[in-house]
């Protein structure tokens, strides 16, 4: 099933009187349970269709519908909803909330969403099981490791069951054991929740383990590779 339709979308910045074009006419559909990565080199404009794709930022034109949504037409305080509801985000630099607890961040979202104590908790011990980190639901991000916190960010993005994953170069600053744990722990939520995972990255080992590789230069896809 089609989530997310990104037509013919371009994002212009205008720098010290350059224009820059970041993403330039790219079209795109994303389907249910991918998991894709988009690469290229810096400056292609991975994370910056990331950011339009989640509705960081607006395009200059094109359209982005999700699940049969238009994102412009919605007005600022629907698309924060809309994007808490149904968009999950991971980034590079873990931006968990410091003085709350793993369990208070994984959730965080739950409680602006006013679920119920019981449904939240029966929801993050579950994901702080997935993602092996249960026995330290009562620490707080400064005791735990960069990879501890990686992973409580992903059982946070996930908590409300989003329709989709957004992460940005989510092992970029992870050693290689910590990065190869996410990644297993990202796949194994994607096969068994069904959920989209859409990476920005330049990890060879994200890529490897991609269903799908998006290649973009200069704004533009330049090859959709597609594996079984």
């Amino acid at each position: 099933m089609k989530i997310i339709e990104i037509k013919n979308v371009s994002k212009i910045y205008n720098e010290s009187e350059v224009q820059v074009n970041a993403v330039n006419g790219v079209t795109l559909d994303f389907q249910e349970a991918e998991f894709a990565a988009i690469v290229g080199p810096s400056g292609s404009g991975k994370t910056t269709l990331l950011n339009l794709i989640g509705g960081l930022d607006n395009p200059t034109s094109g359209e982005i519908i999700i699940d049969g949504t238009n994102l412009a037409k919605l007005k600022s305080s629907e698309l924060i909803d809309f994007r808490m509801r149904n968009i999950g985000f991971v980034f590079q630099a873990y931006n968990l909330i410091p003085v709350l607890t793993a369990k208070e961040n994984v959730e965080f979202i739950m409680n602006l969403q006013s679920w119920s104590k019981k449904e939240r908790d029966e929801r993050t011990f579950e994901l702080l099981k997935a993602v092996g980190l249960f026995e330290r639901a009562n620490s707080r991000p400064a005791k735990m490791s960069g990879g501890q916190q990686q992973r409580i960010a992903v059982a946070r993005a996930l908590a409300s069951r989003p329709k989709f994953v957004l992460a940005d170069e989510p092992t970029a600053n992870l050693d290689s054991k910590s990065a190869s744990t996410l990644l297993e722990i990202m796949e194994k939520l994607n096969h068994e929740e069904k959920i989209t995972f859409i990476f920005s990255t330049h990890d060879a080992r994200v890529v490897k383990m991609a269903h799908r590789v998006i290649t973009l230069e200069d704004g533009k896809v330049v090859s959709d590779d597609v594996r079984e």
